[in-house]
């Protein structure tokens, strides 16, 4: 599964979020960070939003429900097993 993460320099949100989402073990993840300060369009699409988690499904971003900060690993991997395709969420 393709995730992208929308994020700030300097929010501890979003750091907090990358780093859970970097230790997820046994599920086929690959995460994009990207910096919204990067893209004008970005910026004033999730400036007051971020940490913003989305996932590539068909070419389009869907995007996820945020994790609560408060999330531990075992729990944020059961979250986004409810989005994998069915034969990779085994």
């Amino acid at each position: 599964m393709q995730l992208i993460l929308y994020s700030k320099p300097g929010c501890h949100l979003c750091e907090g979020l990358q780093e859970k989402l970097e230790q997820i073990q046994g599920l086929n993840l690959e995460l994009e960070v990207r910096d919204i300060t990067t893209r004008e369009d970005w910026f004033s699409a999730y400036q007051y939003e971020v940490p913003v988690l989305c996932r590539n499904k068909d070419g389009k971003e869907e995007m996820l429900p945020r994790p609560s900060p408060r999330v531990n690993i075992p729990q944020l991997k059961r979250i986004l097993q409810k989005y994998l395709p069915g034969d990779e969420a085994k």
